[in-house]
C-alpha cells in the first residue's frame, strides 16, 4: 500500500535521477536469464493526486511492452518469469511554471520465478519508484506540459524495466548457468496465451 501523501510529495518534488544511461544497446549480465511468463497485474491500484486517469488494460499493456522490449533480449538456458503488480501511479497534469510542477512517478512491486524450480527467487516482492526521464522535459517545466498521458506513461514504462533489469542484474547468484541442465524450450505465443488467460481468470 502506497500512501497518497507519499505519492504527492514524491510528484511535487520529482526526485529524478539525471545521471547518465547506458546506451540502449549494452545488456547486463544476467546468466542464463530468458523471460518466460511476462505478467503484468493493475489490481487495486492507487491514483496518486494531481494525476491524469489510466485504465488497468492502458498501465498494463505499456509496462508488458517495455518489460518484453529489454529483458526478451536475453537468451540464456533458462528460463525465468516475471511478475509485476502495479501499485500505484502519478501521470503529472499541467501545473504553473516554478510554482508547481507535478512528476509522473509509477510505483511497481516486482517478482521472478524459476521455472526449473517452480520457486520465487526473491523472499519479498521488490518494490520499484520510476520517475520519468527528463527528455523534453526540465526541473521548472514539468512533463504535465510537454508530453501527453500516452507519452508519459510510455516514458514511466521504460523506466520501470530498465529498473527491472538492474534489479535482476544486482542478483547474478539467481542466473548461474548450469552446464548440466538441457536448454529449455517454450513457444512464446502459446506462453503469453496462458498467461493472459491465468490473468483474466483472477479478474
Amino acid at each position: 500500500m502506497v500512501s497518497a501523501r507519499f505519492i504527492a510529495v514524491l510528484a511535487l518534488v520529482g526526485l529524478v535521477s539525471c545521471g547518465a544511461r547506458a546506451p540502449e544497446t549494452e545488456r547486463a549480465e544476467l546468466g542464463d536469464f530468458r523471460l518466460g511468463y511476462n505478467i503484468v497485474q493493475a489490481r487495486d491500484v492507487e491514483r496518486g493526486p494531481f494525476s491524469r486517469a489510466a485504465t488497468a488494460a492502458e498501465l498494463t499493456g505499456a509496462i508488458e511492452a517495455a518489460v518484453e522490449r529489454r529483458l526478451a533480449r536475453y537468451d540464456g538456458d533458462g528460463l525465468y518469469h516475471i511478475g509485476v503488480a502495479i501499485a500505484a501511479y502519478v501521470l503529472a497534469q499541467p501545473g504553473l511554471p516554478v510554482i508547481y510542477t507535478p512528476r509522473s512517478v509509477l510505483f511497481l512491486d516486482v517478482n521472478v520465478y524459476d521455472n526449473a524450480t517452480g520457486q520465487r527467487l526473491n523472499s519479498e516482492p521488490h518494490r520499484i519508484t520510476v520517475f520519468e526521464g527528463m527528455r523534453n522535459a526540465t526541473p521548472i517545466i514539468g512533463s504535465g506540459l510537454v508530453r501527453g498521458k500516452d507519452e508519459q506513461l510510455a516514458n514511466l514504462a521504460e523506466e520501470g524495466a530498465r529498473a527491472i533489469e538492474a534489479w535482476l542484474a544486482r542478483n547474478p547468484d539467481w542466473f548461474v548457468p548450469d552446464p548440466a541442465s538441457p536448454r529449455v524450450e517454450f513457444d512464446r505465443e502459446a506462453l503469453d496465451a496462458r498467461a493472459q488467460a491465468a490473468i483474466s481468470a483472477l479478474e
